[in-house]
């Protein structure tokens, strides 16, 4: 089978031009045509009044070999690569205490799932509930103003990916195609068939929940245990032989034990109790970068607009998504994050006291509002130095701020762009509604923002309007804080996947500070499963 790439069309092409260009492209009649499917689908709006699409295609044709010498030099026609992840098999070792998995998020799930496919029926422990339940205690933050600080939009089966845009697409390198299996497990666990081929394929919320049970069925299935509602309060590590540290077990909440010396630290970025405890542990770890800022939310229409032109709404493209930056006088910049089309803005918080702010999009994308992260990146050594920690510090007092300026009962600070512009309170909204729940207060955002990051997202909202016509309109509105943009820290690993100073710690995921997204952590999951499995003499 040949791949043929950057294979363009109209927008509104019929069925029956895809195999007429494959045909042209590769210079053969139809009946030297044996089978064309799609591989992958993206559209370019560069221009939006002519919008094309752009293919990748898997073909059959008579005679592949004479195909392939005559594009010999052609990077865009080459054989259809292997995708296919084979599980090799393993056996425990005799008296070795089975693999442990800390968290139940994207990259503990497929932690998890490889090693129950290799056979070594790893034990999963979750701080927080099983998806369902978990599900209802999220929505009684978000309906009651009660928070649950074990059971929440971070915590719990499935991890902070689930309440979000379900996206499954990112920037990583990846020459083993680890994410075409991320992919492909997550559609036998009964994803829409489309993200194998469209170029940004999202799930969204509701589908992540039974996906996230089917695959819990899985690995159960394969001898695999979860543990939920089981945080795990300290490590037991002593020196080996030659005197480096390694573990031995997990002290639990409630005074449990669990003997383990292979364990997965898939914690995600707002395990915050737990980063100070594996600090206090000695495990080595270092302050990294991350974001802060707000949520921003327009009209839908007004992006599709924007991006598509006439053909806004066309069914093909959907809901239009945005990616834009500025690097401000200041030295900083600004970007759009996580944006979420046709979506809503929810309480994010973990922590009681605090109030903090994600995106998240259903599989339809048809709410009235786009909202995004419009935030400003900040450095340990310029913004928070001296300590890995500070970083959670400053999230912490910006969290807490913004606690007080809602109303303190988690209602979140909201402004109006024009107000916020203009340097002056919002006591009002205009003509766009934000959608966070449990409700917004309009105030004066800067009592909960840095002035250094004020001033970049002031000078960035008409350089952004210039580029996306109503972005800096005065009624669009802005919802804070978004503070966990990415963890603050990183547990530093080797090239065999285990912490610099802690034998048989495996960090990984987001929460480590090797991931940013569904995609990535799932991926970074199956990498340090296959680490743990060369670990254990396989």
């Amino acid at each position: 089978m040949l791949r043929l790439t950057e294979l363009t069309l109209p927008l509104h092409h019929p069925e029956e031009a895809l195999p007429a260009a494959v045909c042209k492209r590769l210079r053969i009649s139809p009946r030297e045509l044996v089978r064309c499917v799609v591989a992958r689908r993206a559209a370019d709006a560069r221009d939006k009044t002519d919008i094309r699409l752009v293919y990748s295609v898997d073909v059959n044709v008579k005679d592949e070999d004479a195909v392939l010498t005559r594009f010999r030099k052609d990077r865009n026609v080459q054989r259809t690569p292997n995708t296919h992840y084979k599980i090799v098999p393993q056996t425990l070792p005799g008296g070795s205490p089975r693999p442990v998995v800390i968290g139940a998020g994207p990259c503990g799930l497929f932690a998890g799932l490889i090693l129950a496919q290799m056979g070594l029926r790893p034990i999963i422990l979750d701080r927080g509930k099983v998806v369902r339940e978990r599900t209802k205690d999220t929505w009684g933050l978000w309906r009651r103003s009660v928070l649950n600080p074990e059971s929440n939009v971070q915590f719990g089966e499935g991890g902070a990916g689930t309440f979000s845009d379900g996206k499954l697409y990112s920037r990583i390198k990846d020459n083993r195609h680890l994410d075409r299996k991320v992919l492909t497990e997550f559609v036998k666990a009964g994803a829409p068939p489309e993200i194998l081929t469209e170029a940004h394929p999202h799930i969204g919320t509701f589908r992540l929940v039974t996906m996230v049970e089917s695959m819990r069925e899985t690995i159960e299935g394969l001898g695999g245990e979860y543990r939920f509602s089981t945080r795990v309060d300290g490590l037991d590590v002593a020196a080996d032989a030659q005197g480096k540290r390694k573990i031995r077990g997990l002290h639990l909440n409630g005074g449990g034990y669990l003997e383990a010396d292979h364990v997965v630290l898939a914690i995600g970025h707002s395990a915050r109790d737990t980063f100070a405890m594996l600090v206090e542990a000695g495990v080595h770890v270092e302050a990294k970068p991350f974001s802060i800022g707000v949520r921003i939310e327009h009209p839908q229409s007004w992006i599709d607009k924007a991006r598509f032109g006439a053909d806004a709404g066309n069914p093909i493209l959907g809901a239009a998504e945005y990616h834009i930056s500025h690097h401000c006088k200041n030295g900083r910049t600004v970007y759009s994050f996580c944006m979420c089309p046709g979506g809503t803005v929810v309480a994010a918080t973990s922590e009681e006291g605090r109030v903090a702010t994600n995106g998240m999009s259903q599989y339809s994308r048809n709410e009235r509002n786009a909202n995004s992260g419009f935030v400003v990146a900040i450095d340990p050594e310029r913004d928070y130095p001296g300590d890995p920690l500070a970083g959670i510090a400053l999230q912490r007092r910006l969290e807490s701020a913004a606690f007080i300026a809602g109303g303190s009962d988690y209602r979140a600070p909201a402004q109006r762009v024009g107000d916020f512009l203009a340097m002056q309170p919002s006591t009002a909204l205009g003509s766009i509604m934000p959608s966070y729940r449990p409700g917004v207060t309009p105030t004066d955002l800067t009592q909960c923002l840095p002035n250094f990051v004020v001033e970049a997202m002031r000078e960035a909202l008409p350089v952004f309007g210039r580029q996306i016509p109503g972005y800096d309109h005065p009624d669009v509105v802005m919802t804070g804080v978004e503070t966990r943009t990415s963890s603050p820290v990183r547990f530093t690993r080797g090239d065999d996947f285990q912490s610099l100073n802690t034998a048989g710690l495996f960090p990984a995921g987001e929460g480590a500070g090797y991931a940013g997204g569904i995609l990535s952590a799932s991926v970074d999951g199956i990498k340090v499963a296959e680490a743990v499995a060369l670990s254990l003499g396989r």
